[in-house]
């Protein structure tokens, strides 16, 4: 009778709170656990089998399936965003001839080599993590996987073949995600925003997959990719990276909030990627001025808000600790020569500020940045 009582309340658990023997608050849909460490959260229905999310891929191929957390219990509505870019989005189409026409004043950044070993192992551990189920990377929010985002529960569900392929099998698995990339860079211009987030996120991830499963940078048609990428890149930036409340320092809708957080995350990812990229095929990399003025990674308190209400009052003391405005990815770049010991004092204090708070990608972006450029 014991054993019986026992086996029930298991099953009320989520399969990931069950495995890892930890206590399940069982929430509708997504468990907190689950949602905090960005896992995917089935229960267990009344048969006894999971109750999935899959792709149209999934269900049409017999493929694996992906299991997306559920969005929190708010409704959330993806149109009308209120976007802008602030940056010349035309030079993050060109920044792959860089290399080959460098522009005059540009930064070359010189990764020591420790760097560039953590930037390549970090990238590839986005790749593992999402070939294997164990969740989803840092610049993809929650909220795009439920089923609205195809683009991108689509390549998260495609990319699972390439967990353990069978010998010989690698160039066949290529052409499926290759397929995937060029149907999506194809239609990059009928996408909505929503959607065309998705399209890019999902392109950068089967990018990387080629690169760090598949082929490691002997896959002719990863070049070509990267063009394209860059490309995808641009016309997702064109429709804007930050919200004009974000502009305006006060707190804007949060649908738009997660659509140019998201975007901003998945452009600095990219661009680390590129940097890898080049240092395989022995070219410089360049600082992306084209970024200055964009905010860096947000808080952990806002990325991983579970409700509007959390979401908003972590807004709000977002708003009162940063009345002249949030850190901009620049202020983590080398600080100019000219800067005043007061702005230094000024800005280093701003960065340790923004250090407080952060998630793992902001911290890896810290990373990165302070053991390259120093300050």
């Amino acid at each position: 009778m014991k054993s019986t009582r026992y086996a029930t309340s298991r099953q009320k658990a989520c399969q990931q709170c069950s495995v890892a023997k930890a206590r399940c608050d069982r929430k509708e849909r997504c468990c907190s656990r689950c949602a905090q460490r960005g896992l995917s959260c089935v229960y267990v229905n009344n048969t006894g089998g999971p109750v999935p999310f899959s792709s149209s891929f999934a269900r049409s191929s017999g493929g694996p399936v992906f299991t997306a957390p559920a969005l929190p219990p708010d409704i959330l509505e993806f149109s009308n965003l209120d976007l802008v870019c602030p940056i010349n989005a035309e030079e993050i189409s060109n920044r792959w001839l860089n290399a080959y026409i460098p522009i005059p004043g540009q930064s070359v950044k010189n990764y020591p080599p420790t760097v560039s070993a953590f930037i390549y192992r970090i990238l590839k551990s986005y790749t593992g993590m999402a070939i294997h189920g164990r969740g989803f990377p840092p610049f993809v929010h929650v909220s795009q996987l439920t089923g609205l985002s195809q683009p991108l529960a689509t390549c998260l569900s495609i990319i699972r073949i390439c967990d353990r392929p069978l010998l010989g099998s690698e160039n066949v698995t290529a052409e499926i995600l290759q397929r995937e990339m060029n149907n999506l860079y194809d239609r990059r211009e009928t996408y909505d925003d929503f959607s065309l987030l998705s399209a890019f996120q999902a392109f950068l991830m089967y990018t990387m997959v080629l690169f760090f499963r598949l082929s490691q940078g002997t896959n002719p048609f990863l070049r070509q990719a990267m063009m394209n990428l860059q490309e995808l890149a641009c016309v997702t930036s064109r429709r804007g990276l930050m919200c004009v409340s974000e502009q305006q320092r006060t707190r804007p809708k949060w649908e738009s909030w997660i659509i140019a957080e998201a975007k901003r995350r998945t452009l600095y990812t990219m661009y680390l990627f590129d940097s890898v990229i080049s240092s395989e095929d022995g070219l410089p990399t360049f600082l992306g001025t084209e970024l200055e003025g964009l905010p860096a990674a947000a808080s952990r308190a806002l990325w991983f808000a579970q409700t509007r209400r959390d979401w908003e009052a972590a807004y709000n003391m977002h708003l009162a600790e940063w009345v002249e405005g949030s850190l901009c990815i620049d202020e983590l770049w080398p600080i100019p020569e000219t800067l005043s010991e007061a702005l230094v004092a000024k800005r280093r204090y701003r960065v340790d500020n923004w250090l407080e708070n952060l998630d793992e990608f902001g911290i890896m972006l810290y990373t990165v940045t302070s053991c390259t450029h120093g300050g």
